[in-house]
Parts: structure tokens; sequence; C-alpha cells
């Protein structure tokens, strides 16, 4: 049986209460502007859940928790993409995460991502009875009750919080320092004196926004901040929706081979979210393939390549198998374009060990 509706006419308690009672099975499906969330069930109790929320991503799960640091989870993404292997098992794998906080990690995400959902003034939703997915790595199963409960308190201290700060787009003065405060506190605290909105805060510290509110709330009782005023941006009310399209946007370039709009999209990406790994990755990309584009376009293809060193000094160089088959074939007379069809590697390739070679001084181009 399906049950699909708004958040706005039919509550999260009530929908998970309705699969509670039925013992229902299944996969409920949420979405509200650019976020979606998936909560699985089984036999009325829920088993795990999902999000695209790059918050709650198990990566910068593991920043926000000082489990990784950035430089080891982008050495994991990179590694990820080479040999094919989750970013969890990797980081098994290389020592730096325990089984334990492996598996610890995952549930505290996946409860995260649950309670965040009784935050959503509306929204559509979707339970699709029978979708179980049976490739889920790490699960745990809770009665749908005490996480009501647990839901239910969020939202009246959710409601107290809001008294104060009307909505995630203020900012605060910093109005006292205090000797000893937690590390988050004073990552938030940082981020309070550099103008930084509440949504923007959670942002970069990659927490919901119910949990940087209920942070920067304590600050504000303890009398270390104090609301200075409510910004009106355009991309506010959806960052995640903006840093999506921005992203999708980076890539299409990339496709296009239009690198230098590809890094401008991605450094957009980057203010918005300094710490998005997605957007590190294509910067980086994108760099490559623009230097690459560059390096191809410094090698005429008519022309014809001399080498600039004697044999003596050719053996104290260090080349490799590609490099040495490219060299042999320059003999004085033969243009790049010739000495391409020759080569065992793309024109790509090739064009890129030309450029090198060119770099290092080992050859030079003269008009045939």
């Amino acid at each position: 049986m399906s049950l699909r509706g708004n958040l706005k006419t039919m509550s999260l308690p009530d929908i998970l209460q309705w699969i509670a009672s039925g013992q229902k099975t299944g996969t409920l499906h949420l979405e509200r502007r650019s976020i979606k969330k998936r909560i699985i069930v089984r036999d009325g109790q829920i088993f795990s859940s999902w999000s695209n929320d790059p918050r709650e991503s198990l990566g910068q799960f593991l920043i926000r928790e000082r489990l990784v640091t950035e430089e080891q989870l982008f050495k994991a993404l990179i590694g990820q993409e080479e040999k094919g292997r989750l970013i969890g098992s990797l980081l098994v794998a290389e020592g730096v995460l325990t089984e334990d906080d492996l598996r610890l990690a995952l549930q505290a995400k996946a409860v995260e991502t649950i309670y965040d959902l009784f935050l959503w003034p509306e929204g559509e939703f979707d339970f699709r009875e029978g979708e179980f997915p049976y490739d889920v790595l790490i699960h745990w199963e809770t009665p749908v009750t005490p996480v009501i409960l647990e839901g239910i308190r969020r939202v009246d201290e959710w409601n107290r919080i809001r008294a104060v700060f009307p909505s995630m787009e203020v900012t605060f003065r910093v109005v006292a320092t205090p000797e000893e405060l937690a590390p988050f506190d004073k990552d938030g605290l940082a981020l309070a004196k550099a103008g930084k909105t509440l949504a923007q805060i959670a942002l970069e510290m990659r927490r919901s926004d119910f949990d940087t509110a209920h942070m920067m709330f304590e600050l504000y009782q303890r009398g270390v901040i104090a609301v200075d005023q409510v910004r009106q941006t355009t991309t506010a009310t959806d960052p995640i929706g903006a840093i999506q399209d921005l992203l999708a946007m980076a890539y299409q370039r990339l496709q296009e081979k239009r690198f230098d709009a590809a890094v401008k999209a991605y450094e957009q990406v980057l203010e918005l979210d300094r710490l998005n790994q997605n957007a590190k990755k294509g910067l980086l990309a994108a760099t490559e393939a623009r230097s690459r584009e560059k390096a191809m376009r410094s090698v005429s293809l008519n022309k014809v390549p001399h080498l600039t060193m004697a044999l003596g000094e050719l053996t104290q160089q260090q080349f490799d198998p590609h490099e040495g088959f490219v060299i042999s074939r320059v003999n004085g007379q033969w243009d790049v374009q010739s000495i391409l069809k020759l080569c065992p590697m793309s024109e790509e390739d090739a064009l890129l060990i030309f450029s090198r070679l060119l770099d290092r001084k080992v050859l030079e181009l003269r008009d045939s």
C-alpha cells in the first residue's frame, strides 16, 4: 500500500505511527527543495536512512566529528575513484578509522538524518511499501516510538530557539570571549566573527540546522554572542540547491572542455562551501585538463623537433619508456605530426610528452 502527500497535511510523527501500527516494510521518500531523504523500515521498525544533504554524507560526518582530516578524506576520495571501493572501507584499510569507529559513525549519521526531518515545516512524502534495499551495509532496528518522542522534543527546542533566532539567515555579534570553550563552540564563534549567517555556519561545520542553532543558542544564553541582523541573500533559502546547480554546471563545462568556466564554477562552490569534496576533486580535474590543453597547444604539429642535447647528456637524463620512444623518433627531419602517427599511444598523451620534453629543454621546435 502506498501513502503520499505533504508534511503540511500529515506530520512525520503521524506517518511513522501509521508505519509502526501496520508493521510496514518499505521506504519512505521525503523531498524538500533540493534535499531528498529516505527512511527504510522493516516490520514497522526503523531500519536505516539515506540523504543527499552533503552535511549528512559519511565523509563530511567524519570531518565534523574530527575522526578524519580534510586531507585524509580527500586522499580516500581520490583512491575511491581509482579502486572502486567504498569510502569507509578505504579509511579502515588505511588505518585512519577502526571498524568500530566506522560502524558507530554510520549509525549516528543515519539517526541524525531522521531527526532533522522533524523540523521540516513542509515537504513531499511518498511511502512505497515493499521497496526494501538489501545492500545496506550498516543498519540498526529501533522502535518508532522513541524516535518520535526525541523528534518532538527537538521540535519544542527548535521553537524556543526560533523565538530568538527567527531564521537561518541571522548573523551575530561576539560580545564576550570566554577563556574555556569546547572545540565546536570555538569553530562556531570564529565563523560568527567572520559574519557568517546561521545557515552558512551549519554548512561549514557539517551540522544540521538544529545542531548548529542549538550550539549558537547556548552561546547566546551564556552572553557570548548577540543577534546582529537577518540577511537576505539569493542562495540563503536553498544553499544545498545552489551548490548542486553549480556542481552540475561545472561538470557540464568540463565535458564541453570549457575549462576556465568549469574552474570558475567549482571555485564558486568552494566560496559557499569551502570543504566540498566534490568541488575540490572537480577543481583539480578542471585545472589539470586546462594545463593539458595549454600544453598541447604549445606544440605546433607542422614544426620539426630537434634534440638540444648530445647523446652523452641524454644518457644522464631520466626518461620513462614513452618519453624514450618519442626521443628515439626525433631525427631532425620528421615534423611532430609525422612522429605522432608512429607513436603507440594516444595523440593527447604523445603531445603531452612533447610538451614535457620542450619544458625540460630536451627538444626544440624549428620550422621545417
